[in-house]
């Protein structure tokens, strides 16, 4: 099967109800879409496809691991991946009409007369959006071996100047009432 066909499923030849498919992605995924920041991924997404009459109801699971750099000290970082997400795919006259109008994100509308429903996009949004918004060991781990001991120190001695200078601003307005 060719590369991009591997995410393409053939809704119309399905019968109605549930079917399962599995994808794995790695680097080669990733760097096709411009991913950096994103490295050495694992993920494995499977997808359960509910077929019913005029609609599709998609879950996607997410899960695996990935090397990410570390918001804290800038290191690699492993991270391990987890999610679920799920999409209404409903069959219209008007899709382009109708996601134009559509604020719902989990729901994409497709032509009655297409045969194929690609699924690489969202497997490859779902995978970021698996991705912890704060990307740092835990706070046991923090300043073991995989930490940049210099990047702690600089933000320790940033931390101490910070409070410093808030704890002098803090008193400085009431110096005024002294003199009253």
């Amino acid at each position: 099967m060719g590369k991009k066909r591997v995410f393409e499923i053939p809704f119309v030849g399905l019968k109605l109800g549930t079917h399962e498919f599995v994808y794995e992605l790695d680097d080669k995924f990733f760097a096709d879409k411009g991913t950096e920041d994103f490295l050495h991924p694992k993920v494995l997404v499977k997808l359960t496809l509910e077929k019913n009459t005029g609609f599709m109801i998609l879950n996607f699971s997410v899960g695996g691991n990935a090397e990410v750099t570390c918001d804290r000290c800038g290191n690699p970082l492993n991270i391990t991946l987890w999610d679920e997400f799920k999409m209404l795919v409903k069959l219209v006259e008007n899709p382009e009409e109708m996601n134009e109008q559509e604020e719902d994100p989990d729901i994409f509308y497709i032509s009655r007369n297409e045969s194929l429903l690609t699924v690489e996009n969202w497997l490859y949004e779902f995978s970021l959006l698996s991705v912890p918004m704060q990307k740092m060991c835990s706070p046991e781990e923090m300043g073991g071996p995989q930490c940049n001991k210099e990047v702690l120190q600089k933000l320790k001695e940033m931390e101490v100047k910070h409070q410093e200078n808030n704890f002098n601003a803090l008193w400085k307005g009431l110096d005024k009432f002294k003199e009253n």
